[in-house]
C-alpha cells in the first residue's frame, strides 16, 4: 500500500506542475477556434468559450492575445483533433484526444506509449462507445438556483444541473453545447468556464498494484505534447 500511495502522491504533484501543459492546450484550442471562425470573439462563439477557459486557468491576457494573433497568421498551420482508442493493463479502456499538426508523429508516439506500458492501441470505434460525450458549463452560483435553472435549460438540452463549492455546473450532451451557450449569453449569465468530457458508462475497480500499472500509461499519455485529454474506465473513487 505504501508503494501505491507514494506513486499516487507523485502523480498528483505532476498534475500540479502541469500549468504549462494547460496553457499549451488552450493555445491549440485558440488556433483551432480562430481558423474555424475568425479572430473576433464577438462573432466567434467557440473562441469566446476558449477565452473564458483561459481566464479560469489564470492564463495571462497577453498570452491569449499573442495566440490569437499567431493563429491569424496564414503561415500558422492548423491542428486537427484525432481520437485514439485502446486498452491499458487489466482491461481498462482508454480514450485519447489529441490535437496535432503532424498525424504521423502523433500516431507513432501514442502507439509507443501504449506499447511501453503493456497496453494495446485499438482500432477506431473499439472503446469510444463506452463513453458518453458530454459538454459542461460552470457559472457563478450567486443569484441563481440550480433546480430552477435545470428546469429552464431542459429545453436547450441540459440533463443535470447542480451546485458545488465553485459554482453551478451544467451537464448536457455534446450536441447541446451551442444552444446552451447561446441561452446563457442571452440571459447575460457569465460563463466561468466550459468544456467537453467523455464520461465512462461503467468503471472497473482495481487493486492498488494494478492502479500503478494503469497510471504508468496515463502519465505517459498526459505528458505528450500532442495529447489534449485522456479518459479511462478505471474507478478512481476513494474507498
Amino acid at each position: 500500500m505504501g508503494r501505491a500511495f507514494e506513486f499516487r502522491k507523485a502523480r498528483k504533484m505532476k498534475r500540479w506542475s502541469a500549468m504549462a501543459k494547460a496553457f499549451t492546450r488552450i493555445g491549440k484550442d485558440i488556433v483551432m477556434a480562430v481558423k474555424e471562425g475568425g479572430p473576433d470573439p464577438d462573432t466567434n462563439s467557440r473562441l469566446r468559450a476558449v477565452i473564458q477557459n483561459s481566464k479560469a486557468l489564470n492564463m495571462p491576457k497577453d498570452n491569449v492575445d499573442r495566440a490569437i494573433k499567431r493563429a491569424s497568421d496564414k503561415s500558422q498551420g492548423d491542428y486537427k483533433i484525432v481520437l485514439f482508442e485502446g486498452y491499458a493493463p487489466h482491461g481498462i479502456a482508454v480514450l485519447v484526444e489529441t490535437a496535432t499538426d503532424n498525424n504521423n508523429r502523433t500516431v507513432a508516439n501514442v502507439r509507443m506509449h501504449f506499447s511501453k506500458s503493456d497496453g494495446n492501441l485499438g482500432t477506431s470505434g473499439s472503446v469510444e462507445f463506452m463513453f458518453d460525450h458530454t459538454c459542461n458549463f460552470r457559472i457563478n452560483s450567486e443569484g441563481h438556483d440550480a433546480e430552477e435553472l435545470e428546469l429552464e435549460l431542459i429545453d436547450f438540452g441540459a440533463e443535470e444541473v447542480f451546485e458545488d463549492e465553485d459554482g453551478i455546473l451544467i451537464y448536457a450532451p455534446f450536441e447541446s453545447f451551442g444552444a446552451i451557450q447561446k441561452e446563457l449569453e442571452n440571459r447575460e449569465i457569465e460563463i466561468l468556464s466550459s468544456g467537453f468530457e467523455r464520461i465512462p458508462q461503467v468503471t472497473k475497480k482495481l487493486s492498488p498494484e494494478e492502479v500503478i500499472d494503469v497510471e504508468k500509461l496515463l502519465d505517459r499519455l498526459e505528458e505528450d505534447d500532442d495529447v489534449q485529454n485522456v479518459y479511462h474506465t478505471m474507478d478512481e473513487s476513494e474507498d
